[in-house]
């Protein structure tokens, strides 16, 4: 799968069904010494931003459990 594919996808938590965001408002971690993606940074929903302030979500990319034609399933307890 291509980067340019998984855009538009929505991100849907296994443990609670919730719907975290879409992968075109994420970011990614990448590791600079192997290019290996560490992480997705998602945008937090839940949290009232002020001037432009960014709280994310660091979802570890060993969380991604299922990538789907319309939505990537990932696993993750929200500390």
């Amino acid at each position: 799968m291509r980067l340019s594919e998984l855009g538009g996808k929505e991100i849907v938590n296994l443990n609670d069904g919730g719907r975290l965001g879409v992968i075109n408002d994420s970011d990614l971690v990448i590791d600079t010494k192997n290019g290996k993606i560490l992480s997705l940074l998602v945008p937090d929903r839940n949290q009232f931003r002020l001037f432009g302030d960014k709280d994310e979500v660091e979802i570890p990319w060993d969380s991604i459990r299922k990538i789907g034609e319309d939505m990537m399933i990932i696993e993750f307890n929200k500390k």
